[in-house]
Order: C-alpha cells, then sequence, then structure tokens
C-alpha cells in the first residue's frame, strides 16, 4: 500500500474546501487530515500538523496566502504547497511561487489540472496553470512551466506580460447584496468608461440594481436613452432559448449576437465592448437541469471567440446549493477564466 499523503486545504470559501478535498479522493493515498478558512488558522493548523501538502487559497481573511506561505517557510517545515486561487495575475502568481509555492493552479482550471499539479509537486516539479503557462509565466524558482494538456513538466517561457482581452467570468453568491454588489462593479466599470451592458436577470435584481449604479457614479439614465443599457428578464429569456426544458443552441446564438451587435451600436466608440450579466442558467436548476446550464456556459464561451465582450454569470447559492454537485461545481468553474465567490460559501 502507498504511503498516505497528509493534506491540509486553506480557502475561506466551504464549496471550494469540499471541492478539492472530494477531487483528492481520486488519488488513493490521499487523506486530507485539516482544513483552514483564514490565513492565522492556516499557519497554526500546518504547524501543528505538518502536512505533506498544503493547498492554499490566495485571497483568505486575516492574512493572505502568499504571507500564510511566506511564515510556514519561516517555520521550516517540509510541507509542499500548491496554491489553488482565482486570481490569475502574472504578478500575483510569481510572488507566491517566490514565497515558496511549489505550483500555482488557477480554479477555472482545476477540474483538469488539480491532480496532476498535486502528483507534480509531489514529485518536486514546480507546476503552472497552462492558461498562464501559454502566455508566458515562468516561475521564478527555477525552468519549468506545466503542459497540463499532455500532464508533464517542462521548460518555462520568458516572462511577459499578456492581458487577457475578454472575460468570462462565473460568480457563486450567498445572497442578494453579494451578487448585486459585484453585478454593480461589473456593469458600472464598463458604463463609466463609454461601453455598453446587456443584463439578463430576475426582476428583483434588475430593479435593485439601478439605484447602485446610481451611487456608483454612473448616469444611467443617459445609458437607457442612449441604448448603452439593455435589461431583460432571465425567466422570459430562458422561455426564447428552450423547448421543452432543452436549449437551442442556434436560436442562443443569434439572439444572443443580435443583442451585442444592438448594444454596439449605440457606441461612439472606435472598438466598441459590451459586458454581459447573465443569470439565465440559474432558472434552469430548478428543474434539475444541470446539464443544460453546462451547455448555456459553452455558448457563452462561443460568443466570447466572436464579439468584444466580457461576461458575468450569476449562481445563487440558495437556488443551486441543493442540487449542483461537486463535479458539477468543478466542471462549471472550468468553463470560465475567473471565478467570483460570496465570502460564506454554501
Amino acid at each position: 500500500m502507498a504511503t498516505a499523503i497528509w493534506v491540509l486545504v486553506v480557502d475561506d470559501y466551504e464549496a471550494w474546501r469540499r471541492f478539492v478535498s472530494t477531487t483528492l479522493q481520486k488519488l488513493p493515498q490521499m487523506r486530507v487530515i485539516g482544513e483552514a478558512f483564514d490565513g492565522p488558522s492556516a499557519v497554526l493548523s500546518a504547524q501543528q500538523l505538518r502536512p505533506d501538502l498544503i493547498v492554499l487559497d490566495v485571497g483568505l481573511p486575516g492574512l493572505n496566502g502568499i504571507e500564510v506561505a511566506r511564515r510556514i517557510r519561516d517555520l521550516r517545515l517540509n510541507s509542499k504547497i500548491l496554491f489553488l486561487t482565482e486570481n490569475r495575475s502574472h504578478e500575483v502568481a510569481e510572488e507566491a511561487l517566490r514565497a515558496g509555492g511549489n505550483g500555482y493552479v488557477v480554479k477555472s482550471d482545476a477540474a483538469g489540472e488539480l491532480l496532476l499539479a498535486v502528483e507534480a509537486v509531489l514529485e518536486d516539479k514546480p507546476f503552472v496553470s497552462s492558461s498562464l503557462a501559454r502566455i508566458g509565466l515562468t516561475d521564478p524558482k527555477d525552468q519549468y512551466a506545466s503542459d497540463a494538456h499532455r500532464g508533464i513538466v517542462g521548460p518555462s517561457f520568458p516572462s511577459q506580460k499578456v492581458e487577457l482581452v475578454r472575460r468570462h467570468d462565473v460568480g457563486f453568491y450567498f445572497d442578494d447584496r453579494n451578487f448585486l454588489d459585484d453585478l454593480t462593479r461589473f456593469i458600472g466599470t464598463a458604463l463609466n468608461a463609454g461601453n455598453a451592458a446587456v443584463v439578463v436577470a430576475t426582476e428583483a435584481h434588475r430593479e435593485g440594481l439601478l439605484p447602485r449604479l446610481l451611487a456608483h457614479g454612473v448616469d444611467i439614465i443617459q445609458a437607457i436613452e442612449q441604448r448603452r443599457y439593455i435589461a431583460l428578464d432571465a425567466a422570459l429569456m430562458i422561455s426564447n432559448l428552450t423547448v421543452n426544458n432543452q436549449l437551442d443552441p442556434e436560436r442562443f446564438l443569434k439572439v444572443a449576437g443580435d443583442l451585442i451587435v444592438t448594444a454596439a451600436g449605440a457606441l461612439k466608440n472606435e472598438h466598441p465592448r459590451v459586458a454581459i450579466c447573465g443569470e439565465c442558467e440559474p432558472p434552469l436548476w430548478t428543474f434539475g437541469n444541470g446539464e443544460a446550464a453546462i451547455e448555456f456556459e459553452k455558448l457563452w464561451n462561443e460568443i466570447v471567440k466572436r464579439y468584444d465582450v466580457d461576461i458575468l454569470c450569476g449562481y445563487s447559492l440558495g437556488t443551486v446549493q441543493n442540487v449542483m454537485d461537486n463535479h458539477l461545481f468543478g466542471r462549471i468553474c472550468a468553463l470560465h477564466s475567473a471565478v467570483h465567490s460570496s465570502p460564506e460559501g454554501f
């Protein structure tokens, strides 16, 4: 029998701790012996448990993950540290590796890369998510970047800054306040920059968004008059895009494309850009239709390829927490460029 590998999982988001623990169980020698939800408890747990591997988030309350890694290294523990975070910044990733990390996995890549990363760092091979390695992130401690699609670790590439041109993010929110706060920042930033925005949401969220945008400094009345702001009902959109609870991909691409062209047509920018927030997927969960939500996300990825858009898909934890298992959760996260999470988790 293989020697057991003791693992400490550190993340302030309970769903991610569950996802990591469930995923690690696919490797029979893995034993999750502890969990921590903030920086100070992570350092204390590492000191007390002395795990072989620490799966560590960057954005932690009390003490960020990079400082946690530094303190663990100061304790001269032999634990391997694998960062698992939604932060895609090259500077943050490089600093995390300098602080003592053996690997860095972006959460949106975790479904396909987490186990590869674990195996690599346990073999003393540095690992960097393929989505970062492909665009030039180096491992500052040494010579390797991951080729996750083949499951091997190879030479690094020269460091360079490459900005992601288009985004398709996902957010999981504990309550309406969390969702509206994120939505206000996402839509408000776009409108204040002179871009267009399309919001597909429930009536309550559409109404709650308007005063928040005003408080954010957005002249929302003018944006509506200029047709730079389009708000649609999520349930009505679902009914227009599905037949017998089945998604019609061709109709989806046409309707979404027409909306984007209409919104972009109201702009005078040389390179018009549209921000889209959609919560069309969550209503499908009321029918237990998780696969339809997956198809929606794949189609949004196709939209990102075709148009200059930024997309935020919002999931209400109150709606999906009882019907979304860890496997579907990981599949949804893997289809996005970044994951936003409510601190309360589910």
